[in-house]
């Protein structure tokens, strides 16, 4: 890899690691700071608030298909169909996710020995 790359690697990286580092460092701070109070009513709502959004900034970035044609939004579709019938059978977090993974894998691998 050129060190563009590695660059781009590793600023996703520290941007991941402070998505999750930066709010536990400061709710340990402010929890230290206010001893007294519960853990949950010394938490800001904001703080609450903040996973679900990253989660549902995730998926809408997740369901925008990388190529714009037949083929991606095919490959999308598929993965999501493989994902939501592998979480209804299961009702897990990790086998839905590899199910749709391949599920879009293989759809464009098919489309590329078609094609």
């Amino acid at each position: 890899m050129n060190a563009g790359m590695w660059l781009a690697v590793m600023s996703v990286a520290l941007g991941t690691l402070a998505m999750r580092a930066l709010p536990l460092v400061w709710m340990r701070r402010r929890l230290r700071r206010f001893g007294d109070e519960p853990g949950l009513d010394a938490m800001p709502p904001w703080l609450g608030v903040l996973g679900p959004l990253m989660i549902a900034a995730l998926l809408g970035v997740s369901l925008a298909p990388q190529r714009q044609d037949l083929v991606g939004w095919l490959a999308t579709l598929v993965g999501v169909a493989a994902t939501l019938i592998v979480w209804r059978r299961t009702r897990a977090l990790g086998w839905p996710v590899v199910a749709g993974v391949i599920a879009f894998g293989l759809v464009v691998i098919v489309a590329r020995l078609w094609g």
